[in-house]
């Protein structure tokens, strides 16, 4: 009975991940509080995984990426070693992918792929080659580069803390810093060569949503004019009724030689103004009915888009305006800004912007106001797409605290003198007390559904051991694997781990397969070392689609891409990668 309760749970897992009905957060911590329910777990053993230093690892790196990114740090290295000088595409693209792979051995990748995307917007721009040729190869790079080491992606330090959780193997509990180099750094040079060889051709020429807006900006701006007897004459904005429109948004107010670019709502309208408004210009018709005494404009010329601040923004995969409609974000007042187009899979989303629910990776192109910069600086909930956010010059003290603590605190690691637990913690806290960062934007920044959800997944990979389900599950892969031997077991531990992370989440499938392959490795007396290397590769190792890992979101929609362009460029690169990942290790192994 527990082992039937234990595979319903797993069945639910993956087909709310996979559908998105709850998030990744709340559907394993449902999944998991069934299963203390039901008393296959303790609640010891339900919070055990909170107690599990690689979550905190994982966090606290985050953050350090996350404040040397607010420090344009980055962005200086990647002025000098990317921007400046690569005239031609493949000039840039090679070392674009060889700087942000480098990088991402070290850093979490999202934040470089953050910083790295308004760059390639402006290099393609300058250069006039759609930023759609170079996107998905940032990605891709980045997604490499964190293969080499241990603290390069969350997934090998989700797996090296499910290392130290197992019962299994008594003297076998935790993975080196280099222990990933021996593939993920031979299969990175590799894979970046097959990208720079295949980009181009593979890639297709998308137009850029903003030059889009900008070529047809008839589809989001549109004038009125206040006739001498209309009845908005005298009223203000609020009393007018043009403060809470479902489609549009007043972007300024034109009156005789005088412009208006901040209304507020208490602004005073008069006869013969010229109000501009921007959004879905299919609705001005809930302006220009007889009664309110307005006509229609001709629409605001290409030149005077000079002075629109227009600005893309791409939604974060775990986003909290995620499943939330525009109007009940309030995203206006909470940003200063106002979303007058939403795209998503490379197409417009018609209908009434204030009703469309969002989506992660769906791209926002919003109109700002002066305080948008202030207001979105850290926010988790977007990425900026178009524009390259003014910074100050990074600060000599903090560059050489932030890179050189970084680069420290694994040195030691990896020479085990300092456990790198402890050595990002020293740095977190020198960072904070030094003045580089301030402890309350610290505490906003933390990821707690990132922590929750490998909390619970390790859970999840315990009621598997304990039940024998993970036992049963190995048993079968053995017998239907066993004509083929060890090189055929790999191979298949390698397809089920790569397509459970393509389409459903890293996380969700290294904590399925971590206690299955323990289980193999024990039944057959082998080294798990091997294993345990295998799904960390396979489910970091994500080209397939866009939903299997974060910063192939992160570029979907500023790429307008098609779910079957990442097919075509990321499946020979998957399967480039298995034989790679399988070869090595099995050479290395057996």
């Amino acid at each position: 009975m527990e082992q039937l309760i234990v595979y319903i749970v797993i069945t639910f897992i993956l087909l709310s991940l996979y559908f998105n009905w709850l998030g990744a957060a709340f559907t394993f911590v449902l999944g998991v509080l069934s299963l203390g329910l039901a008393g296959i777990l303790t609640p010891k053993e339900v919070l055990s995984g909170f107690a599990n230093e690689q979550i905190i690892v994982i966090i606290v790196l985050l953050l350090i990426g996350d404040i040397i990114k607010s420090k344009g740090i980055l962005n200086n290295f990647f002025e000098k070693l990317v921007f400046r000088g690569a005239g031609t595409y493949n000039r840039f693209l090679g070392r674009m992918m060889y700087v942000v792979a480098g990088f991402s051995a070290f850093l979490n990748n999202t934040p470089i792929v953050a910083v790295m995307m308004p760059f390639v917007n402006k290099w393609s721009d300058k250069n006039q080659i759609a930023s759609s040729k170079l996107l998905i190869p940032l990605s891709f790079a980045a997604i490499l580069g964190g293969t080499i080491t241990l603290i390069g992606t969350s997934t090998n330090l989700i797996v090296n803390g499910m290392l130290e959780e197992q019962s299994v193997f008594p003297d076998f509990h935790s993975l080196q810093m280099l222990d990933f180099a021996w593939v993920g750094l031979p299969m990175t040079i590799i894979g970046v060569s097959y990208l720079w060889l295949v980009s181009r051709k593979l890639l297709p020429t998308n137009m850029d949503i903003l030059k889009e807006a900008e070529s047809n900006m008839r589809n989001y701006l549109v004038n009125i004019k206040i006739a001498k007897k209309s009845n908005l004459s005298g009223k203000t904005v609020s009393q007018a009724g043009l403060r809470n429109l479902s489609s549009l948004f007043l972007v300024k107010v034109e009156r005789e030689k005088e412009v208006f670019s901040v209304v507020s709502p208490n602004f005073i309208l008069q006869r013969n103004d010229i109000l501009s408004f921007a959004g879905d210009t299919t609705a001005i018709s809930e302006l220009i009915e007889p009664q309110n005494g307005v006509t229609l404009e001709e629409g605001i010329e290409h030149q005077n888009m000079q002075k629109i601040n227009l600005l893309e923004v791409v939604l974060s995969h775990n986003s909290k305006l995620i499943n939330k409609t525009v109007k009940q974000i309030r995203f206006r007042s909470k940003y200063d800004a106002s979303v007058i187009a939403i795209h998503r899979n490379g197409e417009k989303i018609k209908g009434k912007i204030g009703n469309i629910e969002l989506k992660a990776g769906d791209v926002l192109l919003i109109l700002t106001g002066e305080d948008f910069d202030d207001l979105s600086f850290r926010s988790r909930e977007f990425y900026r797409i178009s524009k390259l956010r003014t910074y100050e010059k990074p600060k000599t003290k903090d560059a050489i605290i932030l890179i050189g603590g970084l680069i420290l605190a694994i040195i030691l690691s990896a020479i085990k003198i300092v456990p790198l637990f402890i050595g990002v913690l020293i740095l977190l806290a020198i960072i904070m007390l030094s003045g580089i960062a301030n402890p309350k934007d610290v505490e906003k920044g933390i990821d707690f559904n990132l922590g929750l959800t490998i909390a619970m997944a390790l859970a999840l990979g315990l009621a598997m051991s304990k039940t024998g389900v993970a036992a049963d599950i190995s048993h079968g892969i053995i017998n239907f694997l066993a004509p083929i031997g060890i090189l055929g077991l790999l191979t298949g531990i390698y397809i089920a781990t790569s397509l459970l992370a393509a389409y459903i989440t890293n996380v969700a499938s290294v904590a399925i397969l971590f206690p299955i392959v323990l289980a193999i490795a024990d039944e057959k007396a082998l080294n798990p070392l091997p294993f345990v290397l295998l799904i960390a590769y396979a489910a970091a190792a994500n080209f397939m689609t866009p939903i299997g890992y974060q910063t192939n979101m992160m570029v979907y929609g500023p790429g307008s891409y098609k779910f079957t362009d990442y097919m075509k460029i990321g499946l020979p690169l998957t399967v480039i990668y298995g034989v790679g990942a399988v070869s090595i290790l099995y050479w290395k192994y057996f």
